[in-house]
């Protein structure tokens, strides 16, 4: 299996955990696993109407890119990095999107 094949996988098994997920204060919310397996863009997504207001965003968002997983958003307190790599992606292969590369902070 292929690197990226392998990655989609993982990537798609993560983002099933977590659309099983319901948020305690929001029980009725309705999650999404929205995948361009073609394209390689992955999102778990969540809606619904709360607090008299309709909600939608994307929970995650992850490309593959290069060989590399690209995390574009995480909105939870977890440590998806961790989570990826417990999973099987290398270290070498995350590339956190939003946090400015270590070389741009220094300068």
């Amino acid at each position: 299996m292929g690197k990226t094949v392998k990655y989609q996988k993982i990537i798609l098994q993560l983002l099933a955990d977590y659309a099983a997920i319901k948020p305690i204060n929001w029980e009725d919310a309705e999650h999404q696993v929205i995948a361009d397996e073609k394209n390689h863009h992955y999102q778990l997504v969540r809606m619904g109407w709360k607090d008299d207001r309709y909600h939608h965003y994307a929970i995650f968002h992850f490309d593959i890119r290069d060989g590399k997983v690209w995390v574009r958003q995480n909105r939870t307190d977890a440590d998806i990095e961790a989570e990826l790599m417990d999973s099987g992606i290398a270290a070498d292969d995350i590339v956190v999107s939003y946090r400015m590369p270590l070389a741009e902070v220094t300068s």
